[in-house]
């Protein structure tokens, strides 16, 4: 059943265990999120069936919209087809978006886990196409954080806190799925290790390992609380060992 107020997602794959099995996946970062998977035919072959897209559309529509996230071309085409023999109303709320299906799914799935609109969902799915560029946007300057893990640092541009990871897994999907989920909470901007916070495939991307050092920092001084509020999330260890 769709949770009222949030988007749901629609996995739509020519095999019904990838689709399965990247709702078990995003089900790890995002658990109350709408998440449906129409993988195969009808009669359980390789393929699409228009019946289970149409079903999964309905399933997935809480009335917030829909993000349908296909595997290969074919897939987009009985997505398309689904689409034309909703009402116009029903229409407008569902988007099929071009975006790699794992990361562009896992990415959309925490913005829907967070309550974003539509168009941010969407825009998070979108995201993937770019990953490889997003670790090195916003890089922040040496100056701004001290050598220390421990440490705290408040430069002329801003506000940064320095730790080390403590969770033996360090930012693998789960715990960055929680980090970037809280900064969404948050309207200033934050990196970490120049990234942007709210940004799950760049934080994942960056590999920090248990022990790493993590810079979070925010250049508007009234981001010191959400700084704080992702350090102390680091420090915690994610609630992992």
């Amino acid at each position: 059943m769709a949770v009222p107020g949030k988007v749901g997602l629609l996995f739509v794959s020519h095999s019904a265990a990838i689709a399965t099995g990247l709702v078990e996946l995003a089900r790890q970062m995002a658990p109350t999120a709408t998440l449906v998977a129409a993988g195969g035919t009808d009669d359980g072959r390789i393929g699409t069936s228009f019946d289970l897209v149409s079903a999964g559309i309905t399933e997935a529509d809480s009335g917030s919209g829909v993000v349908v996230l296909c595997d290969l071309g074919s897939a987009i085409l009985t997505a398309e087809t689904a689409l034309d023999f909703l009402d116009d109303d029903a229409r407008a709320r569902v988007r099929i978006v071009d975006a790699p299906l794992v990361e562009g799914g896992v990415a959309a799935a925490v913005a829907a886990e967070a309550g974003d609109p539509l168009e941010v969902v969407v825009a998070a799915a979108e995201s993937a196409r770019g990953a490889a560029t997003a670790a090195s946007a916003g890089a922040v300057s040496s100056g701004e954080t001290a050598d220390d893990g421990a440490n705290i640092g408040a430069a002329a541009s801003g506000y940064t806190r320095s730790i080390r990871l403590v969770n033996s897994d360090g930012l693998h999907a789960r715990p960055a799925a929680e980090l970037v989920k809280l900064a969404s909470t948050f309207p200033q901007k934050v990196t970490v290790n120049g990234t942007d916070a709210k940004s799950l495939l760049g934080i994942m991307s960056l590999g920090l390992t248990k022990g790493a050092q993590v810079d979070i920092s925010s250049r508007d001084l009234s981001g010191r609380e959400a700084v704080d509020a992702l350090a102390a999330l680091a420090e915690s260890g994610f609630g992992e060992s």
